[in-house]
């Protein structure tokens, strides 16, 4: 990236910095000085496509909380990526996060009442049981894979249970979850595209028999989110589109796996780098809540997050004009000086700590309390188990711009 000048100082000025097509060679390691950079001295970054970058706390926030002037629907954006039509043009602009109000709403309304703190409540013994059975099973190996032994394997079992899918039927989640999610990343190749497309497709082949049954069999509506959204427009007519149910199961299963997966690994690579934190966590317990947002602040499973502008709007003397994507990043925001106290330095206690990991706003991950639990149980209780795990090489980071995670992160247990 360049470096700070006359055109970084005013907020770029069309000056493309930095470009998500053409990453420097060691971000997907240490993208942090990449994300200084711009949010110092390029925090309205032009990209070549008319599309900016925005990379400061203060605007992101501003962003999140105008609906009006900052929109989620990407048909435009969308149309000429996908081609309207296609698997994966239908899938993100139906699903819940790229879209406004009414759809946004409605499902929105649905999702939270499904979650509500009774139902999440019931769900922590069960939790508590599946991520004791992964810990016996890796230790009685010595060794493990954290992602597939551990990390990717606990919101396949939640989500899954969320909506009710068989637990004989969740094995090809995560791989067509890795496709769907990855088809949103700046730049595909015609094989990621193919890929993207015939996930989307497979999904929604496998979704028809388990809601078919559910319809005929329902499930109880205060904590079954697939009898909710079945049965949300019984009483008001208004409920969603067979194409709309489809979707939103796609998307809560996708959305609810892949963040939790990165949270929980992000945050066991980040204790393995820091010793002594990890030994202020286990004199200390109780700070497992403040830490699990630390982590989350520190390295956000989701890095970028995206809005259409409606009309004319100005950031640091740029002029961003209507109709153009802007791309938030939530990975430099989370570190913006501006925002909080030492912001590289992880503080187990941090309070108060306003990150944007789940976005902001009306759109505010609908799932944050699920995924704090998750992050919550799954460390506390690994901790616990292995005291002095040590991360191995051959540790993989999963090679995305939009989420930050490994693909791979092998681990000796030392038990």
């Amino acid at each position: 990236m360049a470096g700070s000048g006359a055109a970084g100082t005013n907020g770029g000025n069309g000056a493309l910095s930095f470009d998500l097509t053409n990453l420097p060679g060691d971000f997907h390691e240490n993208p942090w000085p990449h994300y200084a950079d711009l949010r110092e001295n390029y925090p309205v970054c032009a990209q070549a496509d008319g599309s900016f970058i925005l990379s400061r706390h203060a605007d992101l926030d501003t962003i999140y909380r105008d609906t009006t002037t900052y929109i989620s629907d990407k048909k435009a954006v969308f149309g000429p990526k996908y081609g309207v039509g296609s698997p994966l043009f239908e899938h993100h602009t139906t699903s819940l996060v790229f879209n406004d109000a009414p759809l946004h709403t409605r499902v929105r309304k649905v999702m939270v009442g499904a979650m509500n703190p009774r139902a999440l409540a019931a769900m922590e013994p069960g939790l508590i049981t599946l991520v004791d059975d992964l810990n016996d099973a890796m230790a009685a190996n010595g060794k493990a894979e954290l992602i597939e032994d551990f990390a990717g394997a606990i919101p396949i079992e939640v989500i899954g249970n969320l909506l009710g899918i068989p637990r004989d039927r969740r094995a090809p989640l995560r791989d067509w979850s890795l496709s769907i999610l990855g088809a949103l990343e700046p730049q595909l190749s015609d094989a990621q595209m193919a890929e993207g497309n015939q996930a989307v497709s497979d999904f929604m082949t496998y979704l028809r028999d388990i809601i078919e049954d559910r319809r005929a069999n329902p499930g109880d509506a205060a904590v079954d989110v697939l009898t909710r959204l079945i049965q949300s427009g019984d009483e008001t007519g208004e409920g969603l589109s067979e194409i709309e149910l489809y979707q939103n199961c796609i998307f809560i299963l996708n959305a609810g796996h892949e963040t939790t997966t990165n949270l929980i690994g992000n945050a066991l690579s980040l204790l393995d780098q820091h010793r002594n934190k990890r030994a202020e966590l286990l004199a200390n317990p109780k700070l497992i809540t403040t830490a699990v947002d630390e982590f989350l602040r520190l390295e956000s499973p989701n890095q970028f997050g995206n809005r259409l502008t409606t009309r004319d709007v100005e950031f640091h003397g740029v002029t961003i004009p209507a109709g153009r994507d802007i791309h938030l990043c939530m990975g430099a925001a989370n570190r913006d000086p501006r925002a909080f106290e030492n912001p590289d330095e992880m503080q187990l206690d941090r309070r108060p700590n306003k990150h944007l990991a789940f976005a902001g706003g009306a759109h505010t991950c609908v799932g944050l309390t699920l995924a704090r639990m998750e992050g919550r149980i799954a460390v506390e209780r690994f901790l616990r188990r292995f005291p002095d795990y040590e991360i191995q090489p051959g540790a993989t980071r999963g090679g995305r711009i939009r989420f930050r995670g490994f693909a791979r992160l092998p681990v000796a247990l030392n038990v």
